[in-house]
C-alpha cells in the first residue's frame, strides 16, 4: 500500500530534524489523530514523531464513519508491511509506540530488527499467549460473534466501547471518547489473533528473540478490560529468554483508553521515562 501524502511529509519532516523518530502506531477502533497530544508532548521533549495511519485509513472521524467500507479485510501482516515501508523512508531507525492491535504491530515491526526501542500498551495477544479471560472475549465478541465480520468493518456502539475501551474513566468522559475518537474497524485482526495459537503461519506473530529488536516496554492498564494484565504479562514472558531488555508495568485505575483519555500523560511520562533509562532520550 502507498505511502500517502501525509506520512511522506511526516518522514521527511522527521529526517530533515534530524532528531530521534517515534512511529506511533494506532490500534483498533482509532485513528492516526488519536496520537496528537502524545505527539505534542514528544515533539516537546526533543523528539521528530509520525503517526501513520493503517492502509486505507481516512484523516478524520467524520469520514471514516461516513465510509466504513474502507476499513474492510485489513490484516495484520498488511498493516504490519505498511508501517514498515514507512519507516524505511526514515534515516535512523525509530522508536515504535503502539496500542492495541497497535502493540501487537510495534512488537512485529520491533522483532524484525525495525526499531531503536519499542513500547507496547495494552497491546493484543500473539502466537504463544495463551490467556484468553471472559472480559477479552466480550470485548471482541462484537467482530467474533458473526464470522462474516472476518472480511467486514466492525463499528463498536457506545456501549461496547464503554465496556471495551472506557470501563475505567465517567460516564461523561466515556461519551466524549466515544464521540470525538471512535471509528469503525477491520473484523480481521481479532480473528487472526483469536485463532493465533490454532495457526503455525498465522501473522499474528513476533519473534521474540531477536536481540536486534532494542530496549521493549509493556505497559498495561489495571482496569483493561480488552487486554487484562493476564494477557499482557504472558506476552512479557513469551521474552524470558530474549537478550534485550524487557520490561513490563502496570498502571493503576486505567483502562484501554490510556492513550485517549484524560490520564494519558501519565503513561505518555511513563513510556518516556523509560526510554530515557534505555539510553534513548532525544
Amino acid at each position: 500500500m502507498a505511502i500517502t501524502e501525509r506520512e511522506q511529509h511526516e518522514v521527511e519532516t522527521a529526517n530533515a530534524s534530524g532528531r530521534q523518530p517515534v512511529v506511533f502506531v494506532h490500534g483498533l477502533w482509532l485513528l492516526a489523530s488519536s496520537w496528537d497530544a502524545w505527539r505534542s508532548l514528544f515533539e516537546e521533549r526533543g523528539y521528530a514523531t509520525a503517526a501513520p495511519g493503517w492502509p486505507d485509513d481516512p484523516e478524520t472521524v467524520a469520514e471514516a464513519r461516513a465510509h466504513p467500507e474502507v476499513f474492510a479485510g485489513k490484516s495484520v501482516g498488511e498493516v504490519t508491511h505498511h508501517y514498515a515501508d514507512v519507516i524505511a523512508q526514515l534515516t535512523r531507525k525509530p522508536i515504535i509506540i503502539g496500542h492495541s492491535f497497535g502493540g501487537l504491530i510495534t512488537q512485529k515491526l520491533a522483532g524484525d530488527g525495525l526499531a531503536a526501542g519499542a513500547v507496547a500498551l495494552d497491546p493484543a495477544p500473539f502466537r504463544g499467549v495463551l490467556p484468553l479471560p471472559f472480559s477479552s472475549l466480550k470485548s471482541a465478541f462484537p467482530a467474533l460473534s458473526n464470522p462474516r465480520n472476518r472480511n467486514r468493518p466492525v463499528m463498536l456502539t457506545y456501549e461496547q466501547f464503554r465496556y471495551a475501551f472506557a470501563n475505567a474513566v465517567p460516564e461523561v468522559e466515556s461519551h466524549t471518547l466515544y464521540d470525538t475518537y471512535s471509528v469503525p474497524g477491520p473484523g480481521l485482526p481479532l480473528f487472526q489473533a483469536a485463532f493465533a495459537n490454532f495457526n503455525p503461519r498465522t501473522e499474528a506473530s513476533v519473534h521474540t528473540k531477536n536481540v536486534a529488536r532494542g530496549p521493549l516496554l509493556i505497559i498495561d492498564g489495571q482496569e483493561d478490560h480488552t487486554v487484562p494484565w493476564k494477557i499482557a504479562n504472558a506476552s512479557y514472558k513469551r521474552y524470558k529468554d530474549s537478550k534485550s531488555p524487557t520490561e513490563i508495568t502496570k498502571i493503576a485505575g486505567r483502562g484501554h483508553s490510556l492513550t485517549i483519555d484524560s490520564g494519558w500523560r501519565e503513561v505518555a511520562e511513563t513510556a518516556l521515562a523509560f526510554l530515557e533509562k534505555h539510553g534513548l532520550a532525544a
